[in-house]
């Protein structure tokens, strides 16, 4: 049969297997995919419209994006001229942390993950604060 040396070591490999099933991709687990983003404008009451698919009807305003992913984002009010403004998706100070902690623990898999996830991003600049210009009448 199995010593009790062998049924030890089957335990521990065991147990080491689940505890670094849970170690990869630390980033998509404690900061998540997305993040709220939030647009403000003076005057208040402006429509935002963002490449990727959401709008809202009045600034001030606040949507929930994929970290990974830049976009752009047209800001317009009646009577002001409209806005174009970029949004970067970079690696933040928490993300290059989380990073950190999948490459020291090992978790090389969960570094790809949260490489490729978007987990290790923020968006910039957010918050999105815009000042309005009145329109040029010709």
């Amino acid at each position: 049969m199995f010593s009790k040396r062998h049924v030890r070591f089957a335990v521990q490999a065991v147990a080491l297997a689940g505890l670094s099933a849970t170690l990869p991709a630390c980033a998509t687990v404690t900061r998540g995919t997305t993040q709220q983003f939030v647009v403000e404008s003076s005057p208040p009451g402006a429509r935002a419209v963002t490449s990727n698919g959401f709008s809202c009807e009045a600034t001030p305003c606040t949507f929930r994006m994929p970290r990974k992913d830049a976009f752009s984002i047209t800001i317009s009010h009646d009577g002001y001229a409209e806005q174009v403004h970029h949004i970067e998706s970079k690696m933040s100070g928490g993300g290059g942390a989380a990073l950190a902690g999948n490459i020291l623990v090992g978790g090389l898999i969960g570094a790809g993950v949260d490489a490729s996830s978007g987990a290790l991003n923020d968006l910039t600049p957010n918050p999105l604060v815009v000042t309005l210009e009145p329109e040029k009448k010709p």
